[in-house]
């Protein structure tokens, strides 16, 4: 088994633990400090072991809820001007020199140089680029890819050659690759002694929820799709991206811009609902 964006490493640690926003309570608080400390005097023992303390190390997510019955999720590439936006903060800027605000947003998938979108992207029911379903080099091309798609109050998340059948009354839509997990199972092709480490970030459908994931600390792509299927128990879930991953949100306040970005996702409030805003759905 291989994924494209590494190569085999000496171990891998498969211990994880959900991000919350409020403070860990108790021992639990501890798990983190703990790990560190271990890993540590592993890595004197075993200092010949490459790349030992980095994979001993505890790997937490941050995990967002999306309510479509009562959440505004909506995709965001560029302004009026077809300026893009290139970072979460200007897009809630925009926003509020409308009367909304970004309660939170994330990377929404990969792009070109231009920032254009690479593949499929739909923004309040326009098709803005189209399918991809071409072979090439990467984690987009590495298949099966699928895309993420909301139409008719619900989420979907497809193998891109499906898409087709179910684009009737989509609202948005984006493609990425690869489809970290597809029907239980997690991509064949993604390698459990990958050396490749990245922030990421993705989306899933965890029995009828979606939830939007991104990682704290550099993990690998079969990490992060066993995390979604192991213990968020999602049936599907698809990557978004890796090293630029960058995650906004109001409520607790972050902004963890790693690089300009192209296609942007996030849940989007009228102003005046921010006087008493809804729960913001981060863990």
């Amino acid at each position: 088994m291989t994924d494209t964006d590494g190569k085999p490493d000496a171990l891998v640690c498969c211990a994880v633990s959900v991000l919350r926003a409020a403070p860990a309570q108790g021992d639990a608080s501890l798990r983190p400090l703990l790990s560190r400390r271990i890993a540590a005097v592993l890595a004197l023992l075993f200092g010949w072991l490459p790349g030992f303390a980095r994979a001993g190390q505890e790997a937490t997510y941050t995990v967002v809820d999306v309510d479509l019955a009562h959440d505004r999720l909506a995709l965001f590439l560029d302004d009026e001007a077809r300026q893009p936006f290139l970072s979460l903060r200007r897009l809630d800027a925009w926003l509020q020199r409308r009367g909304q605000r970004l309660r939170w947003g994330m990377n929404a998938g990969m792009f070109h140089p231009g920032f254009a979108p690479v593949g499929l992207f739909v923004a309040d029911g326009k098709e803005r680029s189209p399918l991809d379903l071409g072979d090439g080099a990467g984690n987009f091309y590495l298949k099966p890819n699928g895309v993420f798609l909301v139409g008719d109050s619900r989420a979907q998340i497809v193998e891109s050659s499906r898409y087709a059948a179910v684009a009737g009354r989509v609202r948005l839509a984006t493609q990425s690759g690869p489809l970290l997990v597809q029907q239980g199972a997690l991509h064949p092709r993604l390698d459990p002694a990958s050396r490749s480490r990245h922030v990421r970030n993705g989306v899933g459908i965890c029995a009828g929820r979606v939830r939007f994931v991104i990682s704290e600390q550099p993990v690998t792509l079969h990490a992060f799709a066993s995390y979604f299927r192991d213990v968020l128990q999602c049936s599907d879930a698809l990557y978004l991206d890796g090293s630029v991953s960058s995650f906004y949100s109001q409520s607790p306040r972050r902004d963890t811009a790693r690089a300009r970005l192209g296609p942007l996702i996030g849940v989007v409030d009228a102003v005046d609902a921010a006087v008493a805003p809804p729960e913001s759905g981060v863990r």
